[in-house]
């Protein structure tokens, strides 16, 4: 177990590029903030992974049901992997961390509280929102403090890179089929642009504690530019109108301008009063509690396993 003597002492470790580790004595405004930060993600993959779960039934076709299927396998498993990294600094347990969630007492990721009403929907998350999402897990595990956080962010981003890659097939799949079917990821495409664009936050704050701990590398803003820089040319090049905030072509300086962006939205679902906020945690705190029986079940087969071994 590692200990600082101050708090400078602290910051010039981080500074120096070491990785804190669960055993460590970190300051305690360290272990909160980083607890709190993981905690949102992993909400964020267990809340996602149950809007994939939606679909898999209704994706067009045995090949698209799979890719269903194992996304949300991936997602599902991503959130307890984390819940299992939070857990280790000891501040909750992964079971009060869910109870939290469902209770609308902890966040996830804003994207999570809208409505997939239809397939392209769910292409657009694929391409737009995965897409958003790598690039921030990027940036955090690229100067990440945390050792375990580090550790398993390698795993999630290599799989994350996978679905940003399927939600590129579907969608042009789409681009290049019927009117009705372009026509419909347009309709998706208004619908995401804002909450894939608010997926990054809003603008960095100067004190920004988990920037200056190294957890994030890069402000939200910076991150926000070089999304829009790569998929405003890509959704334009396939056809597609982009919905406000809209990103304009100055040929001059060959940089897309984005327009200014409402951040109401995005505040509404920090409070979980998003579109589909109430739906989605009412799903997903009914889908816990009615396997209750299951847990409890097998708790029961490991306590009589530990008796005979005794």
């Amino acid at each position: 177990m590692r200990s600082w003597a101050s708090a400078e002492d602290f910051q010039a470790f981080l500074d120096g590029g070491g990785l804190v580790e669960p055993a460590d004595d970190m300051p305690e405004d360290y272990r909160a903030g980083v607890f709190r930060f993981i905690e949102l993600h992993a909400n964020s993959e267990y809340m996602g992974g149950l809007c994939e779960r939606d679909w898999i039934p209704r994706a067009p076709g045995l090949q698209r049901k799979l890719g269903q299927l194992a996304k949300t396998q991936d997602e599902i498993g991503h959130a307890h992997l984390l819940y299992m990294v939070a857990a280790d600094m000891g501040l909750k347990t992964r079971e009060q961390m869910l109870e939290d969630l469902f209770a609308g007492r902890t966040k996830f990721h804003n994207v999570f509280h809208y409505a997939t009403p239809t397939w392209a929907d769910q292409v657009a998350i694929a391409f737009l929102v995965d897409a958003a999402a790598l690039a921030s897990q990027q940036a955090v595990f690229k100067d990440c403090s945390y050792g375990p956080y580090k550790r398993i962010l390698r795993r999630i981003i290599t799989e994350e890179g996978f679905h940003m890659r399927q939600g590129e097939e579907l969608l042009l799949c789409l681009a290049d089929g019927t009117a009705a079917q372009h026509r419909m990821f347009q309709e998706a495409l208004d619908r995401w642009w804002l909450p894939a664009l608010q997926l990054f936050g809003p603008p960095s704050k100067s004190n920004d504690q988990l920037l200056r701990w190294h957890i994030k590398s890069e402000r939200n803003e910076d991150l926000r530019e070089r999304y829009v820089q790569k998929f405003a040319p890509l959704l334009v090049g396939y056809g597609f109108e982009l919905p406000d905030p809209v990103a304009r072509y100055d040929s001059a300086a060959d940089h897309w301008d984005l327009d200014p962006i409402d951040w109401s939205p995005l505040l509404a679902t920090f409070e979980n009063r998003g579109p589909d906020s109430a739906r989605r945690l009412g799903t997903a705190s009914a889908a816990w509690h009615d396997t209750a029986w299951v847990r409890e079940a097998l708790e029961v087969a490991a306590a009589a396993g530990q008796a005979d071994a005794a």
